[in-house]
């Protein structure tokens, strides 16, 4: 398997940052409609900031994550990326690498605790609360990262994807948009495949946070019951920006599908480039 380059990989990282903004996707900030007091140069501004840290040469995921995070608040003041950064520092560690996502996720260190911890304190992301158990607003010693995100897993699907070896990323984005490629879509649209994939098969991480379990899964429910079974292309624009202003109209931010779908882009990406993310 081919270890890729630092700058390729934030080449392939901002990528796919940018074209998850081009896609319409439902409840999610997008050049077809701003939402949730941001606006898409946010997000532009937070992709190239966060790039050369989430690519730094040699560096662990914590530090990774860290960097780039601090990089993001600085320059938009605002969390528009912990999700990403969480989702995506791994896989540029095993591009860097030459090694596979299983391996890096089996080897992080306490230093990879330290700098995650910190980059969620920094963010302080809407909704974290407190938690009984490592709880990382608290003071105390980080617990090892796996664990933390193995006590999270069962209601948040980043912390999930620690412990899964990012098995839904496989199973539902990277499925979708090799489905939505093999039907001849192209970007933007298959982004909005990958997205719709998340939002309608998963109960949304972020709005579980906000507004809970139950309305996280109605929240789904819905989206599957109205967008599922759309043809995308341009005649599915209408169904899809109905569907983005009642999510917002409603305060409901699936930023987490968002999150999925840009670690979907990029992990296809790096992929694509060599990077040997899952061994064969």
């Amino acid at each position: 398997m081919a270890a890729l380059a630092p700058g390729l990989i934030a080449t392939l990282y901002r990528a796919a940052c940018l074209a998850e903004l081009d896609a319409i996707k439902p409840g999610n900030v997008h050049v077809h409609g701003a939402g949730h007091r941001m606006e898409v140069a946010d997000f532009v501004a937070s992709a190239e900031v966060s790039a050369p840290h989430l690519a730094a040469a040699g560096a662990g995921v914590g530090a990774r994550v860290a960097g780039a995070m601090d990089a993001t608040m600085r320059a938009v003041g605002q969390n528009t990326n912990l999700g990403i950064l969480l989702l995506c520092a791994p896989l540029a560690v095993a591009a860097e690498r030459g090694a596979t996502l299983p391996a890096v996720l089996a080897g992080l260190d306490e230093a990879d605790a330290e700098g995650v911890f910190a980059a969620i304190r920094r963010a302080n992301p809407g909704g974290l609360g407190a938690a009984a158990r490592h709880d990382v607003t608290a003071s105390d010693p980080v617990p090892p990262l796996r664990e933390a995100m193995a006590e999270a897993a069962d209601r948040d699907a980043i912390a999930r994807a620690y412990v899964t070896d990012y098995a839904e990323l496989r199973a539902i984005g990277l499925e979708a948009l090799t489905r939505a490629r093999a039907a001849g879509l192209a970007p933007p649209w298959t982004t909005t495949a990958v997205h719709l994939a998340y939002l309608t098969r998963l109960p949304d991480s972020h709005i579980a946070r906000k507004h809970g379990a139950a309305r996280a899964e109605a929240a789904r429910a819905e989206a599957q019951a109205a967008l599922a079974d759309l043809v995308l292309g341009e005649g599915a624009a209408a169904a899809l920006l109905a569907h983005d202003r009642a999510m917002k109209e409603a305060g409901l931010n699936p930023g987490t599908s968002a999150d999925l779908t840009v670690a979907t882009l990029f992990h296809a990406a790096l992929t694509e480039a060599g990077a040997g993310l899952v061994r064969p």
